[in-house]
């Protein structure tokens, strides 16, 4: 299953949720009816309102025993239902009152729920279906149930304003609702795609081990592979040029399989205090600025600080984020990518700055959102001339502020043009003690 057909399936309506939220809606009916029936002896159709919630119900227990309770509903299924339940909604007002009833605000209801799960499109036609049935009831309706003795008279205005209440809240939250609901998505989207990266980069660390380990159960056998070619060898006949020909390409091979497996238990060392796996500031940039060397854009490093340079640990969330922060830099460059480390004993800064065209000032704000699409005047890729910052600057700056960094965008100061990224770590939360130590220990 692909990316986009994950995130629609996701998006469509489970048909318990529908069921039960039906349910919800038979039982306060089925209350208000026999409430104003019986209670306060209010004369009305109840007899007919009950055809219309027996009707709900059957339909409820038809679904309910022919489908699973995961099964989830197609985006054309869903509207169909949603508006089956504004028609009947319809029914019951229509013979109580109509739009003089307080309970025409339910009318909202499939709306919002089509709004955070259907297509605009068919939220939309929704939104039309109610308007109709809401303009029908306006002015055709049985009179609301009152006291006998009492005669109550709503005129055409006040009918005419509770129907523009209706239009104008279902427009207004059924919007709203869509984008809380869309950027509720998006942002969940855009949080499974970092956890994928660092899963990524903690499944190439266990790989790592998982190598080192199979390097180690593997040396000894190979060891005595080794011991027996050598013994052969030497009892081999003088004159058997062919078999110690083949013994010494044993031999030669197996010493080429025991370099192989010294590279790999190399690749064990998983202690974050070992040396190996320290990085000082230097260090840091250049395996980050490395890998954009051949991309044809001039890339100018400068450090700036006390003798005493910051070490941390590898950390491959933060590997990761410069990386895509300088490649984004890469991509949208004309010429030049400065890259600028300073610290001091409480912070690190590293600021990488391009010239190109900046930041437009209408997303400059919203930068670090996730699936931001900027607008034609935005920054775009060399390669990708339709593409929009988002997911990989979101991704950046989610695992660079976990490591407890402060990720800050602006522009160069006109007239020059080009965009910052400034990412400031307190030297405490970059810079563990004991690694500090040990790398001091090791340069003496």
């Amino acid at each position: 299953m692909t990316t986009v057909e994950y995130e629609y399936d996701a998006r469509r309506l489970r048909m318990q949720t529908l069921l039960v939220l039906r349910w919800v809606a038979i039982a306060g009916q089925t209350a208000a009816c026999l409430g104003v029936y019986f209670i306060l002896g209010f004369d009305f159709p109840v007899g007919l309102c009950f055809v219309f919630i027996t009707a709900s119900a059957t339909l409820n227990i038809g679904m309910r025993y022919g489908t699973p309770r995961s099964f989830r509903l197609g985006d054309v299924e869903a509207a169909v239902l949603l508006g089956y339940d504004i028609i009947q909604l319809g029914f019951l007002l229509y013979l109580t009152g109509g739009l003089t009833n307080s309970f025409a605000m339910l009318f909202l209801t499939p709306v919002i729920i089509s709004s955070v799960s259907l297509p605009s499109k068919l939220t939309l036609l929704l939104g039309i279906v109610m308007i109709a049935v809401a303009t029908v009831l306006a002015g055709e309706y049985y009179p609301l149930p009152w006291y006998h003795d009492e005669k109550l008279s709503f005129p055409l205005l006040y009918r005419a304003g509770i129907w523009a209440a209706l239009a104008l809240s279902a427009a207004f939250i059924g919007i709203y609702a869509a984008r809380v609901s869309d950027e509720a998505r998006l942002l969940a989207d855009a949080l499974a795609a970092t956890e994928l990266v660092l899963e990524r980069e903690q499944h190439l660390s266990q790989l790592d081990g998982l190598a080192a380990a199979a390097a180690h159960e593997l040396g000894t056998p190979l060891a005595t592979i080794t011991l027996i070619i050598k013994e052969l060898l030497k009892s081999a006949p003088e004159n058997a040029q062919a078999l110690r020909d083949d013994l010494a390409l044993l031999a030669q091979e197996a010493a080429r399989c025991r370099e192989i497996l010294g590279k790999l238990a190399s690749l064990g060392a998983t202690d974050q205090s070992a040396v190996m796996n320290l990085l000082s500031i230097d260090t840091l940039i250049q395996e980050v600025v490395e890998p954009q060397r051949e991309s044809g854009v001039e890339i100018e490093v400068s450090k700036n600080g006390p003798p005493d340079a910051p070490v941390l640990a590898r950390n491959p969330a933060i590997l990761y984020g410069l990386g895509n922060l300088v490649e984004n830099a890469m991509d949208f460059a004309n010429s030049l990518v400065k890259i600028d480390a300073w610290w001091s004993p409480s912070y690190v800064t590293i600021s990488i700055q391009d010239d190109g065209p900046g930041f437009s000032p209408d997303i400059l704000d919203r930068l670090g959102d996730p699936y931001l699409r900027g607008r034609p005047t935005e920054r775009r890729t060399k390669s990708d001339p339709d593409s929009g910052l988002g997911l990989g600057l979101f991704i950046a700056k989610t695992l660079l502020e976990r490591s407890g960094a402060i990720v800050e965008t602006t522009n160069v100061s006109p007239p020059r043009t080009g965009a910052i990224i400034k990412i400031t770590w307190p030297r405490t939360a970059l810079e563990p003690a004991a690694a500090r130590t040990k790398l001091v220990d090791q340069d003496k």
